[in-house]
């Protein structure tokens, strides 16, 4: 900092100096131009009025009346005297103190009488710097002689010197307050945080505090800032992974993080590189007055698959459906995402208001969504929203065919219902690509299914997958029961296979979920725990002692209003919990341009105002109902502070509301009510498992929920967050990407020769 300072100072010193330096010689040209201007305009003046007493003088004929006056006028200030010639030249009359000097006509005075016009001129005369003002003398205009008026300009010097002099001594003191005010601030506004930044970084490098807390104010070096915010982020994680690496080598353990998938993609793929496919994007621009925002929709997909596109710099195709979207990409609709470390591509398709309304609201919505999840809202199939559902399938195929034509040996994962028909699509352009495709819904039974009028065609298409993923395995057997109803295959059902037209597929279940890490102390006291919940219900104007939480988007797939039935059910069973518990439910309107969507959204709001008319009273009421869009930051507050979390959903494929409920409770307590027809029960055998459908069922649930002994909560949550701990996001793309990577892409003409051949022996 001091060697700083020096080459400060110095670099501010030399940098003033020559910037006054150069503008104060301006400054002194310009002082020198304007006396000498003043010079010159004032000798004009005298020369006239000189020049009028000469020439009335010169007609009286007398030398000594001319000789007179110019001793009279070369006593003026500034002036060293005045000359009078003839015609010729000739020295007529000159003031006695030129005598010496003038030896000489002045070649001015010549110019002047062979011109008949004023000539000026700045010469030396002896040893003296002086300026010459050449006048012709006329008598009825006839030129009779000649007159020169000398100035002597020393005085023009003089100043210009005390112009420089006056320059030196405000520099100098221009240079000592500058320096002295410059390193006042650098102390104050460099020096100072830069030394609180430095600190900060030796506490975090040391152990001593954590990357969340916060860093020192850094405004004035804004670009600076965030990466240091990132390092320090990124030293932390690094710090924990290593902590937790230790520690389970220890306890002979395994646990999955970004790292290690990053790893395990680069070893698996073998530099190949990963395309994924999917309706929802990983960054959203979105305008903010005259600003551009980016955020991150909430999705643990991008939490999944983000390290695996890092690791091998690959591809993410999605619909651009920020209103600023169009504003950041190049020319071929791509940019390099994350912001902060641009690492891998992002790809944006467009689609029309008619595309986006028939593909996503249309059939994905309407058709695939309620006849996947069997929830009693009918499916509604159009032929207008197929056809819109197959060119988007096609559009999105083609940009994957355009994005992978230079790279060999492609792998493509293919992300939900909304691109069943990509797989085939893409295999019949390049069938040396691994293509998966992972079913986030459920898969009904083939009954259910048959209900499709399109149900061959989307089979079909998925069956061009090399990997088909779903949640749990009861999805991967009634994918296959309708697989062997719907088209012309061959069903393995010992290895989960089909083999269609030559073409091998296989069928597997991946449980997906969240990202669990464990970098914070479990709390051991409940003051944490009311202190928060009494803020949150504080915020809500709400007093109560008891908290549920229920987190969803507005679906009917949800049980939403069946919950809502549990809490009037369990209030009018135990009155005495009136005034004590209160539910939140956090609902994120979804998909409003569908009417069933919008209807639901009023039915909702209808049945918590109902129950609250009911039981409200003084500042408690049992339901509140936030309508909006929440970040998980604005939700994980109400996971750690509720005493229990509903999750009633009347079918999910997964369901990570659960998984998310238990990955924030690191204090170990809170219950988890859980809908039987969920993934997630398939996993979660300690959350108290209900039957949404009956509400006298879920609500005892809720009492015992709220009277369950401590220790047996804490049993329950540890044996859960140990399971989604051993079974984290990570985990779930490892094994996904794994199985890909594990497939023979020639395993289908293996097995047709083989069958070939079985057939030709017999």
């Amino acid at each position: 900092m001091r060697l700083l300072s020096v080459r400060l100072i110095i670099s501010l010193i030399v940098g003033i100096t020559v910037v006054s330096l150069a503008f104060s010689y301006y400054q002194v040209i310009a002082e020198k131009r304007g006396l000498r201007s003043e010079l010159e305009r004032r000798a004009e003046l005298l020369g006239e009025s000189l020049a009028g007493n000469v020439e009335r003088s010169w007609e009286v004929g007398s030398d000594k009346e001319l000789q007179k006056i110019v001793q009279r006028f070369g006593k003026r200030e500034y002036m060293l005297g005045v000359a009078i010639y003839d015609p010729q030249g000739k020295l007529v009359a000159v003031t006695p103190e030129l005598t010496q000097m003038m030896t000489a006509t002045p070649s001015s005075l010549i110019e002047a009488l062979a011109e008949d016009q004023n000539k000026a001129a700045f010469v030396r005369l002896g040893n003296q710097q002086v300026h010459i003002l050449a006048v012709p003398l006329h008598r009825k205009d006839k030129l009779v002689g000649g007159l020169a008026i000398v100035h002597q300009v020393s005085y023009i010097r003089a100043q210009v010197l005390q112009v420089w002099r006056d320059t030196f001594l405000r520099v100098l003191a221009q240079v000592f307050l500058i320096v002295f005010i410059t390193l006042l601030i650098v102390r104050w506004s460099i020096a100072g945080p830069i030394a609180r930044a430095a600190q900060w970084m030796r506490a975090l490098r040391t152990g001593r505090i954590s990357s969340r807390q916060e860093m020192p104010d850094l405004e004035m070096f804004r670009p600076l800032a965030r990466e240091v915010a990132t390092m320090a982020h990124s030293l932390s994680q690094a710090r924990l992974a290593a902590e937790n690496e230790a520690r389970l080598r220890e306890a002979g353990e395994s646990l999955w993080t970004a790292d290690r998938l990053s790893v395990q993609v680069q070893t698996r793929l073998d530099g190949a590189r990963l395309f994924v496919v999917s309706n929802r994007e990983p960054y959203i621009h979105q305008r903010n007055g005259k600003s551009i925002d980016v955020s991150v929709p909430p999705s643990g997909l991008v939490t999944a698959l983000e390290p695996i596109l890092n690791a091998c710099d690959g591809t993410w195709i999605a619909h651009g459906s920020g209103d600023a979207d169009a504003e950041v990409v190049d020319t071929h609709d791509r940019l390099r995402v994350p912001p902060d470390d641009p690492r891998y591509t992002l790809r944006r398709m467009w689609l029309s208001k008619e595309e986006e309304q028939g593909y996503y609201y249309g059939f994905a919505n309407e058709g695939l969504w309620p006849l996947c999840h069997i929830a009693h809202t009918r499916p509604i199939f159009r032929a207008d929203d197929w056809k819109h559902y197959e060119e988007v399938n096609r559009k999105f195929t083609n940009a994957v065919l355009e994005e992978i034509e230079d790279t060999p040996g492609p792998v493509i994962l293919v992300q939900d219902y909304h691109f069943a028909l990509v797989p085939r699509m893409i295999k019949e352009k390049r069938p040396d690509a691994r293509v998966a495709i992972f079913w986030h819904i459920p898969w009904p039974n083939p009954e259910a299914f048959g209900i499709c009028p399109w149900q061959r065609q989307l089979v079909d298409g998925l069956l061009g997958a090399d990997l088909i993923g779903f949640h749990v395995q009861s999805h991967c057997n009634n994918f296959l029961q309708t697989v062997d109803r719907t088209v012309e295959s061959r069903v393995d059902w010992e290895h989960f296979s089909v083999l269609r037209q030559d073409h091998r597929t296989i069928v597997r279940p991946f449980p997906i979920s969240v990202d669990f890490t464990d970098d914070e102390p479990a709390k051991d006291s409940q003051g944490f725990t009311y202190e928060e919940r009494a803020a949150l219900l504080r915020a809500l104007g709400v007093e109560a002692t008891f908290l549920g939480v229920g987190v969803d988007r507005v679906d009917y797939t949800k049980g939403i209003l069946e919950r809502f039935l549990a809490v009037e059910r369990f209030l009018e069973k135990n009155p005495t919990y009136q005034g004590k518990f209160t539910f939140v439910q956090i609902g994120a309107p979804s998909r409003t341009h569908i009417k069933r969507y919008h209807d639901l959204l009023a039915e909702v709001e209808v049945e918590a105002d109902r129950i609250n008319w009911r039981f409200q009273k003084d500042k408690w009421k049992p339901i509140v109902f936030l309508k909006r869009q929440h970040s998980h930051k604005e939700i994980l507050p109400y996971y750690r502070a509720a005493d229990l979390c509903l999750v009633t959903s009347l079918h999910d494929g997964m369901n990570l509301v659960a998984k998310e409920f238990l990955a924030a409770r690191r204090d170990e307590r809170g219950v988890l009510i859980l809908s039987q027809f969920t993934g997630a029960a398939r996993e979660l055998r300690d959350a108290l498992l209900v039957n949404p459908y009956d509400i006298e069922q879920t609500a005892e649930a809720i009492r015992f929920a709220l009277e369950m002994e401590p220790e047996d909560k804490q049993l329950r949550v540890q044996r859960m967050r140990r399971v989604i701990k051993e079974h984290n996001i990570y985990r779930w793309a490892g094994n996904l990407i794994t199985e890909l990577s594990e497939i023979r892409l020639d395993a289908a003409e293996d097995q047709h020769e083989k069958l070939r051949a079985n057939v030709s022996v017999a």
